[in-house]
């Protein structure tokens, strides 16, 4: 990762100091008959100035905690992270686009998680991920402190590597979850050698036409989705690809270019050049890059705060498009 010329946290501090800050406060969604509890946090506007927060595990989060939100009826972005991820994955997008004006609710999918890996790759999440996200949205809307700030009709979604199959899922697409599916025979995933011994799903994947755009980026896995499987959905997608020239070490998630092809409705597409996968997680401080260091390291010149200022600035473009004005700061 490129070097610069002060500690990677302190630009990111002035960069939110300069445009304000994202407020943080405790989103939990109690167990219920629908599934286990969830365990999230909301990004909202805030007027204060950020700081840096313990996001866990060595992990920094700047912005300000328990903030009064700034705005009223306001969109909500739901934000599902990857394969064995955490709501943390995506902090800086969060911050920015609350920043923005934007709520984001970001949660840990029980059984895919870092902490609780039960479930990862399995035929069980294929279903219950899609779940979480309608169970997230309900209680975000009727159970939660603070839902007088959110407008129901203004929601979107971002998705990333299972994230992305998760919020294809929750916008209209039906996968195709049957024995002696195409490719799923010889493929090491998990949810395949359940199919193909005989297994089932709990039960039907569940869908949320309340969200009205979704960011998708590098969906994975892609073989339960053919043209066919895809053909309901319709909302505005802006769909984002790393390069696959560097993707070749077995990585899940690279890249979007088949869905790309399938979708019914073209999407905005954007192939980053030699961008890894991981690239579009969160800009890692110097002491995250030490202790994570496949994750947070990215090819030769490739200048990931950079790429997430054009990337952040271009999903809140598309999100203030496709569901309004996100509010006056």
């Amino acid at each position: 990762m490129r070097r610069f010329p002060l500690a990677l946290s302190a630009l990111l501090l002035l960069s939110l100091s300069a445009a304000q800050a994202a407020g943080l406060r405790a989103f939990d969604v109690p167990a219920g008959p629908d599934g286990p509890a969830i365990r999230g946090v909301v990004w909202s506007p805030c007027a204060e100035t950020p700081h840096a927060i313990d996001g866990r595990g060595g992990r920094t989060f700047f912005g300000v905690s328990d903030c009064p939100i700034v705005g009223a009826k306001l969109p909500l972005i739901v934000i599902s992270h990857g394969r064995r991820g955490w709501l943390g994955g995506h902090h800086d997008t969060a911050a920015a686009l609350a920043d923005a004006g934007f709520m984001v609710l970001t949660f840990n999918h029980p059984t895919d998680t870092e902490r609780d890996t039960s479930g990862t790759d399995s035929l069980a999440v294929t279903v219950e991920r899609p779940a979480d996200i309608k169970r997230a949205i309900d209680y975000a809307l009727q159970g939660w402190r603070d839902a007088a700030h959110i407008d129901a009709g203004r929601i979107g979604l971002y998705g990333f590597s299972w994230g992305g199959y998760t919020g294809l899922a929750a916008i209209g697409g039906e996968p195709d979850l049957r024995k002696s599916l195409p490719n799923c025979q010889t493929s090491s995933l998990r949810a395949c050698k359940e199919l193909e011994g005989g297994e089932k799903p709990s039960g039907p994947v569940v869908h949320d036409p309340r969200i009205k755009a979704a960011i998708i980026v590098d969906p994975f896995p892609v073989l339960f989705f053919a043209a066919e499987n895809l053909k309901a959905v319709t909302i505005p997608i802006q769909l984002w690809s790393s390069d696959p020239a560097q993707n070749g070490d077995g990585l899940s998630g690279c890249c979007a270019a088949a869905i790309n092809d399938r979708l019914p409705s073209k999407p905005e597409f954007h192939l980053v050049a030699d961008a890894k996968h991981f690239s579009f997680l969160a800009t890692c401080t110097p002491e995250e890059t030490a202790k994570m260091a496949t994750i947070c390291t990215d090819a030769p010149g490739f200048d990931r705060v950079t790429f997430h200022q054009r990337f952040h600035a271009a999903a809140i473009a598309f999100f203030k498009t496709h569901l309004g004005e996100a509010g006056t700061r």
